[in-house]
């Protein structure tokens, strides 16, 4: 049997009469910037998220960046988050001019940890970098009641985790910004690159949509340095297609786990730490990620079965290379180095059948009971 981490294909006959006829409207429309399809997206995934403004832009490390300078954050300035994520977390800090700051994760949950955080703080300090890591929220109320205290903006990245909830609020809600990503292996995911900012805050959604273009308002008018950053049309309009079945696609993916975990549980026990929905979260699984001993080699053996796997991520950011000068060893940060060891994310996609998840599991137990 061969399983892949995911597999698109049958989600695209699904909806392919439909995609097709979106396709060649934009394309007979000769519309393919900021046109009424990128509108539709901005405005539905705004309602979605709770929040008054949705601002799409080509990607949704470009969001964490623009949601950063929309925030006010600059040159100086230093920006507290985690560094078990993806590099464009840590990377768009760079790029806005600020320092990062990595704090330690929570190892239930691979989410920053709230009292790392307030450690963390000095003067400098303007904004947090929640990630919702794999699909879950970090602890938001008192990241909040933090940034609440010291004036700090909360620019929450998400783009694991579009549908997430945490006690009833939606990502975007509680933060200053949340920055989604489309990329195509996205719980929603487009055919190619693209992103959207979501907040509440008039004076951050304006500053998006004029960063996004240059800096130019009006046209060929520019007050700040901006970038070419728009949501391309045609995938707004891939995007519109895919967005009403978000909601049941997530459902799908939290039975997935529940049967992943169920069958971790039974056959392998203390052998696989399997994930952990914190009480009052909605985990909208992007991905499964368990955490074993001698992860490398069960990774080795499971592809030989023909079972893909990841592994997010292998290296935190704080000893990437690019981030030498900030100053951190290994073991500054140990939570996140030990979760970089252990990690290993399962295939996962709302299509996956029950079959496939016992195979999976089966060759789990095949590799421990060796």
């Amino acid at each position: 049997m061969n399983i892949p981490m995911l597999d698109l294909s049958e989600q695209y006959q699904e909806l392919k009469e439909e995609m097709l006829t979106a396709l060649d409207q934009v394309m007979s429309s000769s519309r393919f910037i900021l046109g009424d399809n990128v509108k539709k997206l901005e405005a539905d995934v705004a309602e979605f998220s709770n929040v008054k403004h949705g601002i799409g832009c080509a990607n949704g490390s470009d969001a964490i960046h623009i949601a950063l300078q929309a925030a006010g954050i600059k040159s100086g300035d230093e920006v507290i988050t985690t560094p078990f994520t993806f590099f464009a977390t840590g990377g768009s800090i760079v790029r806005a001019g600020a320092t990062p700051v990595y704090v330690d994760i929570d190892p239930v949950t691979f989410n920053i940890d709230p009292a790392k955080v307030e450690e963390a703080i000095t003067d400098k300090t303007k904004a947090i970098i929640p990630v919702h890591l794999y699909g879950q929220m970090a602890d938001m109320e008192k990241l909040r009641e933090i940034a609440d205290k010291h004036n700090l903006a909360i620019i929450e990245d998400a783009a694991q985790a579009i549908g997430a909830k945490r006690h009833g609020k939606t990502v975007g809600e509680l933060g200053t910004a949340a920055t989604y990503s489309f990329f195509p292996t996205k719980n929603l995911g487009a055919y190619g690159d693209a992103g959207m900012i979501v907040t509440n805050d008039d004076e951050v959604a304006e500053n998006c949509r004029v960063i996004r273009v240059h800096g130019s308002k009006p046209k060929y008018y520019h007050h700040v340095l901006g970038y070419n950053s728009r949501l391309d049309e045609l995938q707004a309009a891939v995007l519109n297609v895919k967005f009403p079945h978000l909601n049941k696609w997530s459902e799908l993916r939290r039975e997935k786990a529940a049967v992943y975990t169920q069958l971790l549980n039974e056959q392998l026990g203390e052998l696989v730490k399997t994930p952990v929905e914190k009480e009052g979260n909605y985990h909208v699984f992007h991905q499964y990620t368990i955490r074993v001993e001698k992860r490398d080699e069960l990774q080795v053996f499971l592809k030989e079965q023909g079972v893909q796997t990841m592994i997010y991520y292998p290296l935190p950011l704080h000893v990437q290379p690019v981030f030498k000068d900030l100053g951190y060893n290994e073991g500054d940060l140990p939570e996140s180095e030990k979760a970089a060891k252990e990690a290993l994310s399962l295939p996962m996609f709302p299509e996956l059948k029950q079959e496939q998840q016992e195979y999976v599991v089966a060759k789990i137990k095949e590799f421990y009971n060796k």
